[in-house]
């Protein structure tokens, strides 16, 4: 669920709510009852293990020459050349 944040036009409260997508919003404050309003909060979310964000955007990989299936023992292999 998300995590709402909301402040209230007449004490000046901030205060957080976890909310469904299909919830009302709230309309007054936990502290003094005052009407509040909806902030617009920075979401913060972080990505995990291996995937596109990880191997495909990775400037430490060199992807000039295709890599050998063979560990660079065939004929054909630019490292074979060498």
């Amino acid at each position: 669920m998300p995590l709402y944040e909301y402040a209230c036009n007449s004490c000046g409260n901030n205060f957080e709510l976890r909310q469904k997508f299909s919830d009302a919003p709230a309309s007054e404050c936990p502290s003094c009852g005052g009407p509040v309003q909806k902030l617009i909060s920075q979401a913060g979310f972080s990505l995990k293990g291996g995937g596109w964000y990880n191997d495909g955007y990775s400037s430490s990989k060199s992807s000039d020459a295709p890599a050998c299936p063979s560990g660079g023992s065939c004929a054909g292999c630019p490292s074979a050349a060498a």
